[in-house]
């Protein structure tokens, strides 16, 4: 089972075997893309809302990884139905292909290279240095200085 990203619509992805994405993924969709999915729904894609748990998984892979503030809900719900499914999810999104390889989830790139490892991002303060792990915060809590994520290689 292959889960498709929009990415996957827009470059008239083939997929070797059953199909599966979100209805999320429609709505980001236009013109012929949105038709390709329109095509794909109706010749036995399975359109999938993933289980609270699967969710759940994703949300706390996205906490350990440190991508948890870049991924959209469509994103999140794309992994989360890779997960449950045990597909492999198609989508050129490196945040989504980190949270990926924290969930054994199988991913494939359409049009630019995956990510070759798994990261675990970050944030530094801009003012005084200092790094935290919780993303809950855009400020840093000592100095008050803006967060920014950190690459952590």
């Amino acid at each position: 089972m292959h889960v498709l990203d929009a990415t996957a619509f827009i470059d008239e992805y083939d997929a070797p075997d059953p199909t599966a994405s979100v209805p999320e993924v429609r709505d980001e969709l236009t013109d012929a893309a949105a038709f390709r999915f329109d095509a794909a729904a109706g010749s036995g894609m399975r359109v999938h809302v993933p289980a609270q748990d699967a969710r759940e998984a994703v949300r706390q892979a996205a906490a350990t990884t440190g991508d948890a503030d870049v991924l959209s809900e469509t994103d999140r719900r794309l992994l989360a139905t890779a997960h449950e499914l045990d597909g492999t999810l198609v989508s050129d999104d490196y945040a989504m292909q980190n949270v990926a390889a924290e969930l054994a989830v199988t991913v494939e790139s359409i049009s630019q290279d995956g990510i070759t490892e798994r990261r675990d991002w970050r944030l530094q303060c801009q003012g005084c240095g200092r790094e935290f792990d919780d993303t809950d915060h855009d400020r840093c809590p000592v100095c008050g200085s803006p967060l920014e994520r950190k690459n952590p290689s």
